[in-house]
């Protein structure tokens, strides 16, 4: 690499550990990150039914009358990310009827605005406000003034009775404004309605909890009622017991079962919690950069499976991620991911995984790779040498040296791989030589970063099908799990046949 490449190679790990804190970090610390603002249109970050909710004086707002009802309950979904362990406050007025929120929760299949799960509620009543409600999801789970555990039965025990019901009411101001704020850690969620402690759950129900899911405002059937919720605000807690990796799962690319993004990443993701998840809990974001302004904030490992090149993602946000990697979260990308322009993004990518696709340097050809052997490393962990026809990326721009850049995929790719013309990505002087001279080339690698942070690059996932080899999978959810820190057994993450309807699944209409 060139003199001047280094010197910003080693500038930009230098920024990466002296990055003061973000001001969303900085607000995040001081009580949370709007996730609301009035002056957007609402259905572009919310789904919902437009019969019922709007933005009215600055907050959102959900109404129903004699004219209007809902048959049933219907709910205003929160589209830009999921909850897992968190803070969330918000302030709410109501008259009229009963509502509530939803956190961790899930959307009932078939009906496009129902909702099941975890519920903090409240009420224009003197009972309910305050408690912790399982809406379609085994009722009420704690009075209010309780403490429970739930067990294996669905059915809460009361552990503590810490206040009395009509004394916390007190503390609610009727058809004004009070400020909700719910706290999930771990398998505990806890209710406050302006400062004072309402409900507490813990939830022991193996089969039915839930550790992650999303984000929902109620509008409740029955008399003609009017909700409204403003200053909304989301603070990430840290998962102290598993690691969370998240995935950006790229836009829409190129032809059918190619460049699958999304479906690659949600089966990646699914297997990783079905298989794996008492050591990693794994969400996705699709679009490219997500809209959740927090998606970072407790993440132990980012995998980017996105188009790339100049185009790329990450190239706008690489302060985000520099301070994300100073506090120690890995970062791993797959396929055209791996590829991003020289300069800024290039000398980043560098530092977060040690080498990336460079236009006019490293070549994209499609060809059959096998590899025969593979070195010992906690990511081959489990993984027999496999033989697969990809997009296989090779000549890639590694740091100087491969300084702290474990080789992991290695082959000697054919001639005929170079039969192209020279051009951006298909030949040039340097690769021709190094082939000719019987250069092995490397089409994934691990990163051991200077500051403690981990980092990988993948170049297949072109085919979707591919997904479908067990080790080749496996070799990729072992380099997730280990950017996370989470421990790899050894016999690698566990990994399940892949059906063909598990292969089409959430597949891109292209």
């Amino acid at each position: 690499m060139r003199k001047s490449s280094t010197v910003k190679l080693l500038a930009i790990l230098a920024a990466g550990l002296s990055l003061s804190p973000s001001s969303q970090a900085q607000e995040a610390a001081a009580g949370g990150t709007a996730i609301f603002d009035p002056n957007q249109k609402l259905m572009d970050h919310w789904d919902g039914d437009p019969r019922f909710w709007k933005i009215e004086d600055g907050c959102i707002t959900g109404q129903t009358t004699a004219e209007n009802p809902t048959p049933g309950n219907t709910f205003l979904i929160w589209k830009d990310g999921e909850l897992d362990d968190f803070e969330f406050t918000c302030d709410y007025k109501i008259v009229g009827g009963n509502s509530g929120f939803q956190v961790r929760s899930f959307r009932v299949e078939g009906s496009p605005w129902v909702v099941g799960g975890y519920q903090a509620d409240f009420e224009a009543g003197d009972t309910y406000s305050g408690i912790v409600y399982g809406e379609r999801f085994r009722g009420i789970l704690a009075e209010r003034g309780q403490s429970t555990v739930i067990g294996d039965d669905s059915k809460p025990v009361v552990k503590e009775q810490f206040a009395k019901s009509e004394d916390l009411q007190k503390v609610i101001k009727k058809e004004e404004w009070n400020t909700f704020r719910v706290v999930c850690k771990g398998w505990k969620q806890t209710n406050y309605i302006n400062g004072s402690k309402t409900a507490e759950v813990l939830d022991n129900d193996v089969k039915n909890r839930r550790r992650s899911g999303i984000l929902a405002l109620q509008v409740h059937a029955g008399p003609p009622m009017k909700v409204q919720f403003k200053n909304m605000k989301l603070k990430r807690l840290p998962l102290t017991d598993v690691k969370k990796i998240v995935f950006f799962a790229g836009n829409p690319s190129h032809g059918p079962r190619e460049h699958e993004h999304r479906a690659g990443c949600m089966l990646l993701s699914k297997g990783l919690n079905e298989n794996f998840g008492d050591k990693v809990l794994a969400t996705v974001y699709t679009g490219g950069w997500p809209q959740d302004p927090t998606a970072l904030d407790n993440a132990d490992a980012m995998i980017s499976y996105t188009d790339g090149g100049g185009g790329h993602p990450v190239n706008a946000h690489l302060k985000e991620v520099n301070a994300a990697v100073a506090r120690g979260m890995g970062v791993g990308f797959i396929h055209y991911g791996v590829e991003t322009v020289a300069g800024p993004p290039g000398d980043a990518f560098l530092a977060w995984t040690g080498g990336y696709f460079e236009m006019n340097w490293s070549v994209n050809p499609h060809w059959d790779a096998e590899y025969a052997t593979l070195p010992k490393h906690a990511v081959t962990s489990g993984v027999k040498p496999f033989k697969a026809n990809d997009e296989w990326y090779y000549h890639m721009r590694f740091r100087p040296d491969m300084k702290g850049v474990t080789p992991i995929l290695t082959a000697l790719p054919p001639k005929d791989t170079l039969s192209r013309p020279d051009g951006t990505h298909s030949g040039n002087p340097a690769v021709r030589e190094a082939i000719a001279k019987g250069e092995p080339q490397h089409m994934m690698w691990v990163s051991d970063n200077a500051d403690g942070s981990r980092g990988f690059g993948f170049t297949g996932a072109h085919f979707h099908k591919n997904w479908q080899n067990n080790d080749f999978r496996k070799l990729v959810l072992n380099a997730i799990t280990w950017v996370s820190k989470a421990e790899i057994p050894a016999d690698g993450v566990p990994v399940k046949d892949l059906s063909q309807a598990d292969l089409d699944a959430n597949l891109d209409k292209k």
